[in-house]
């Protein structure tokens, strides 16, 4: 999730609320430099366990699933992550919300079916994967290809846009003042703190690897849970209490802003809510296109990483369940709680996207006030410094070792890794000077993934699908969403453009876009041959794949099954159940909804307990 940041002059949140507070005081200064001093010692200590390319890229698959899972939650508590959420509600009310929790369906597969087969597959980048799944000239050219896109502009341009949210958000704030300094020879405050922190992330991230990043994940994610936590409750306090606050949005008159879903029953019946701007197709294509037609469908890289280090599968999956619940059931009721008490607090016509450190500043004492800016850095530093571990082992294993110095010394990869973060996060601090351009080129990036996320997870299960028919759904994809979406900028906002076949409804093209890249990569597939015998085998005798797709391989070669898919496919639906059963029965008892609540409350408690009796009884036919 990303903030979209406008371009121009920095917001000003006394513009919009008033007037606060001004700059934090001492104390919370202190706070925050120490914060830092901490960070940076924690990431120099933990540099003494790298070894070898392993130890750096995934510590040296030694993770537990807890430390693992609370590092995949830390990295997607970015920045600008809580005012991407008070965003949402702000104008489409709760429900606006499965914008993200629909991919709550990818994580659950990625927890229940994708963690133990990613694990047993002991590559070093799910990059690297496509040469044990694939093989020839097609699997080298999508392993380089993938790795060059994955780690050079789509990484970059992620690491940038949190530099840029950052600066929107300290600025807004009153941190900084983008003012010069005399005694920087004229440098705005701006830039001097982000070339801090920057210098910061860069030292403890190169010089600690993957060790270093997860463990500081960990003690960011508590800093940022407290943060949240002490937001929400000083700003349902300023709002009179809970019941208080919930009578007052019901008096708005805006059905959408208090509903988990984007319609109710009326005297009349069934009415979708209109306020609420999510049209019935765009809601189904959350539901049943979205989540598995996105290039994360089987995991997403960073997530992947993680999976990878930890110590074995069952390891592997804890980690996707402690991220499921730190996600979805803690951090998005936080979330949502201070972006319905902005609904009470700040006037209407205000930016909802800066609800958060609005409120922070206006109802937090010093001390507190620090912890909570402490909170978002280290949510910030958690996102940046994970993406340049991650672009990382990319550029360094998937094209350096594997096109450049096949027989590079495990010294010489620890050597070209370090140096290829300083360049990684250089790269990203230049993208976050093109303000007025970045929000655009990211959101035509990530197109790149739309519609090939079916082909990621059916090479897990059908032996048919080959490197041609990846390669062939990532670039339709990328082509299609550039030509189906709004109006492109991707150059400097020189450039206004309107794509022929432009289509505005998001659900239909969502839709359009997946069955165009369904057809391609289908016909291409047809059309050139499967992989060999011999990397096929390779790949059953490694991986062990459930479902009939490789029932004829694993019976030539007499590799047991682990798991049938028959079984798998249970345990996703009924750990669905459980997540989405929690995540709405827990809302509806916070926003005082009893029948949604319980509801939630007794799908979730009954699916988990048919859960748990599945994971006592391993399938043995598939």
């Amino acid at each position: 999730m990303r903030l979209a940041v406008s371009s121009g002059d920095p917001v000003s949140i006394k513009g919009d609320c008033g007037h606060l507070p001004g700059l934090m005081a001492p104390i919370d200064w202190l706070i925050l430099i120490a914060y830092m001093a901490c960070t940076l010692a924690l990431g120099l200590w933990l540099s003494r366990r790298n070894r070898s390319e392993d130890d750096y890229f995934v510590a040296g698959r030694s993770l537990s699933g807890w430390l693992a899972g609370a590092s995949m939650a830390a990295t997607t508590f970015s920045i600008d992550t809580p005012l991407y959420v008070a965003g949402l509600v702000g104008t489409q009310g709760v429900a606006g919300n499965w914008q993200w929790w629909s991919f709550g369906l990818a994580h659950v597969a990625m927890a229940v079916v994708f963690a133990p087969l990613w694990r047993r597959s002991g590559v070093l980048t799910d990059a690297a994967f496509t040469e044990l799944r694939y093989g020839g000239a097609p699997a080298a050219w999508l392993r380089g290809t993938k790795a060059f896109l994955l780690a050079l502009p789509v990484n970059c341009i992620g690491i940038g846009y949190a530099f840029l949210a950052m600066r929107k958000v300290c600025e807004a704030l009153g941190i900084v003042s983008n003012q010069p300094m005399s005694s920087l020879a004229g440098m705005p405050d701006t830039v001097a703190l982000l070339a801090v922190v920057a210098v910061l992330v860069l030292i403890y991230t190169v010089a600690g690897g993957l060790w270093a990043v997860v463990v500081t994940d960990f003690v960011q994610l508590v800093l940022a849970m407290l943060g949240a936590l002490a937001v929400s409750w000083a700003a349902v306090h300023a709002a009179g209490g809970m019941e208080a606050m919930l009578t007052q949005i019901n008096n708005l008159g805006r059905p959408e802003l208090l509903s988990l879903v984007p319609w109710h029953w009326t005297e009349a019946g069934f009415d979708w809510i209109g306020g609420a701007g999510i049209g019935v197709s765009t809601f189904l294509a959350y539901l049943t296109v979205q989540w598995w037609s996105f290039r994360r469908s089987d995991g997403g890289g960073e997530f992947i990483q993680r999976m990878l280090a930890t110590r074995d599968e069952r390891q592997a999956q804890l980690a996707g369940w402690v991220f499921l619940v730190v996600n979805y059931l803690l951090r998005s009721w936080l979330w949502v709680v201070v972006a319905l008490a902005a609904l009470v607090l700040l006037p209407p016509d205000g930016d909802w996207e800066l609800s958060y450190p609005t409120l922070a500043v206006r109802y937090l004492p010093p001390v507190v006030l620090g912890l909570v800016v402490v909170s978002l850095v280290a949510a910030f530093m958690s996102t940046v410094s994970t993406a340049v571990n991650w672009g990382a082992s990319y550029l360094t294993h998937d094209l350096y070792q594997r096109f450049v110095r096949p027989k590079a010394s495990q010294r010489e990869l620890l050597l070209v890794g370090q140096m290829i973060s300083v360049l990684l996060l250089c790269f990203g601090v230049l993208v976050a000077l093109l303000d007025q351009s970045i929000g655009d080129i990211f959101r035509l990036v990530v197109v790149i993934g739309t519609g090939s996320g079916i082909v990621l997870i059916l090479r897990w299960f059908w032996w048919r699908i080959n490197a041609s028919a990846e390669l062939a759904a990532m670039v339709c994809g990328f082509v299609v969403g550039l030509s189906t979406s709004g109006k492109l900028d991707p150059l400097l906002g020189r450039l206004d453009v309107v794509p022929p076949l432009f289509i505005a409804d998001y659900g239909v093209r969502l839709m359009v876009t997946t069955g165009i890249t369904a057809l391609v990569w289908i016909l291409v597939m047809l059309a050139t041959p499967p992989e060999s015998t011999e990397v096929l085998e390779r790949f059953v005798q490694q991986v062990q794949p459930p479902g009939p797709g490789w029932s004829r391989w694993r019976d030539r070669l007499g590799v047991p099954i682990v798991d049938s898919l028959a079984e798998l496919i249970r345990r996703f639906l009924l750990s669905s159940a459980v997540l989405f059963g929690a995540l709405l029965g827990s809302g509806g008892f916070l926003l005082h909804q009893s029948l949604n609540g319980w509801l939630g409350l007794v799908v979730a408690v009954l699916c988990g307990i048919a859960l748990l009796r599945s994971y006592g009884l391993r399938g043995s036919v598939g």
